[in-house]
Order: C-alpha cells, then sequence, then structure tokens
C-alpha cells in the first residue's frame, strides 16, 4: 500500500519535471538561434544610461550607440588603392577562325557524321543484298568446268551434281530422248542437251522451297508438299503446276551455265525421257500432296 502511494507521488512529479525541462531546452534553443537581437537584460541596460547630450536632442537608443561603437571600431574611412588600374577595355568579340570548334559544334559535327555513315553503310549493305551480283555467282554466267570434270561429279553425287553457286542441279540427259526434246524444249534447252546435261533451278515451283535429290528413286522429290520430279526435272506427281525450271547451257568442252536467264520449266505431263521411279520414293508415292 505505501509502495502504491509513493508511486502515485512519484509519477506526477515526474511529468512535471519533464515539462519543465522540455519547456526550458526549448527556450534556450528559441534564444540560442535568435540572431540580431539584444537579450532583456542588455535592453534595460541601456535604457537606464542617460547620455549627456543637449535637452533639444532626441534621446539616443541603444541600437545606435552599438552602432556607432561599430564605425569607430572600423577607424576613418579610406577608398580602395588603384595602383595599377587601367580603363576597361571595349569588348569585340572573338573571330571564329582563331576561336575554332566549339565544344558543342564539335559534338553535334561528329553525331551526325557517324549517323551518316550507319546510314550509308546500312543502305550498301541493303543494296548488295538485292541487287544481284555481276559476273560472279548467281545471276551471272558460270563456268562449271570441263565435261569429264562434270560428269565425276554427277558420279560422285549419284546421278545428281549440285553447284551451290549456281544454286542449280546438273543431270545428264540421254541423247536417245534428243528427238523428243526437239519437239517440246527451245532452242535454248536443247543446245544444252544436245550437250549432255540439264540445268536445274533449285527452287520447287510449287512454293519455293529448295527440292532435293532422292537417290533410291533418281527423282527430284520437294520434302514441303510431295511434288516430284523426274531426273530432267519434268513433272510427275505432287501440287506442282509444271516441270522444274531451268537454265540455258552452252559449250562444247567446257560447259557453261547462264543463271541469269530463268527458262520456265515444261508443262504437266511432259515426259520425253520416260524416266520412271527407280526406287523407292523418299516422301511418298507419286501423285501424293
Amino acid at each position: 500500500m505505501e509502495t502504491t502511494t509513493a508511486l502515485l507521488i512519484a509519477i506526477p512529479v515526474l511529468v512535471v519535471l519533464a515539462g519543465v525541462l522540455v519547456f526550458a531546452s526549448a527556450r534556450r534553443r528559441d534564444t540560442g538561434e535568435a540572431i540580431g537581437e539584444l537579450a532583456r537584460e542588455t535592453r534595460r541596460k541601456d535604457r537606464g544610461k542617460v547620455i549627456p547630450t543637449d535637452e533639444a536632442a532626441e534621446p539616443v537608443s541603444g541600437k545606435e550607440v552599438e552602432r556607432a561603437a561599430a564605425l569607430e571600431r572600423r577607424g576613418p574611412s579610406r577608398e580602395l588603392a588603384t595602383v595599377g588600374a587601367k580603363a576597361p577595355v571595349a569588348w569585340v568579340p572573338p573571330d571564329p577562325d582563331v576561336l575554332g570548334v566549339t565544344r558543342r559544334q564539335f559534338f553535334n559535327r561528329g553525331i551526325v557524321t557517324f549517323f551518316g555513315l550507319g546510314l550509308s553503310g546500312f543502305g550498301a549493305a541493303c543494296l548488295a543484298f538485292l541487287w544481284p551480283k555481276v559476273g560472279v555467282g548467281f545471276g551471272s554466267v558460270i563456268n562449271i568446268g570441263t565435261k569429264q570434270a562434270i560428269d565425276a561429279k554427277i558420279a560422285e553425287g549419284g546421278g545428281f551434281a549440285y553447284y551451290p553457286e549456281g544454286r542449280m542441279w546438273v543431270t545428264k540427259y540421254p541423247a536417245a530422248a534428243l528427238p523428243a526434246a526437239r519437239r517440246v524444249y527451245s532452242p535454248p534447252e536443247v543446245e544444252g542437251m544436245e550437250a549432255g546435261y540439264t540445268a536445274l533451278y533449285q527452287k520447287c515451283v510449287h512454293l519455293g522451297c529448295r527440292v532435293p535429290e532422292c537417290k533410291t528413286s533418281q527423282w527430284f522429290e520437294c520434302q514441303c508438299h510431295g511434288s516430284q520430279y523426274n531426273r530432267n526435272g519434268e513433272k510427275k506427281g505432287g501440287p506442282a503446276p509444271r516441270g522444274l525450271d531451268r537454265f540455258p547451257v552452252s559449250g562444247d568442252g567446257t560447259i557453261s551455265v547462264d543463271t541469269g536467264t530463268i527458262i520456265i520449266g515444261p508443262p504437266i505431263g511432259t515426259n520425253t525421257t520416260g524416266q520412271e521411279a527407280e526406287g523407292p520414293n523418299c516422301v511418298g508415292a507419286a501423285g501424293s500432296h
């Protein structure tokens, strides 16, 4: 009971003491932050001082006294020294040739230059990609070699020779089928067949897939949609609207192919060689889609 009573007395006392401390610290902070004001005691003392003056003069305040004392401590006013001073020179705009290029101009010109070079390089790359190659590669006349070299490559490929630089297949054309070829094909095509070869564009005439060879059937069989062509590129089955397109072949000892001239393939039903599948098909039976 006595402990409880002591606590009840001590708590209000502590609260009052805490309030006093907070008030005192706040008051001290206010007075410490004051700038340009005199303390109350100082102002009271200033009012009590009497400075002898004429009776007609107005009483002098404490601030005026302090201002007069500050001026007295500074001493008599003196003019600033002007030793070696010269009259100001009139401003003249600088010569652009002497000034040169500013930093802003340098960065602006550099950005424009690099931007222009980048666009030029990109444009040149696009033109190089779209423009057909002149004198070399696809779109030009390609020398594929002698007959002996071509025959060796056809034999090595199992009846088919692929030339990636011309995007074409080269196969042997049988001499026995020349009479039928002369009735169906154009003179540029017949010239190559008389030399013993057919140069076929690798692209399927259906939707443009690259047509691979099928060594078992000895046909060209498109794995995209099942179009089939015999070794001479004449259509045998599938959705293709005609035979494979081809290139003119010329030459006697050395054979050249003009890949810049594409001859439309023969119509459906053309079969000058009479070649049928010589083995299993690679993409299904002939006539499948």
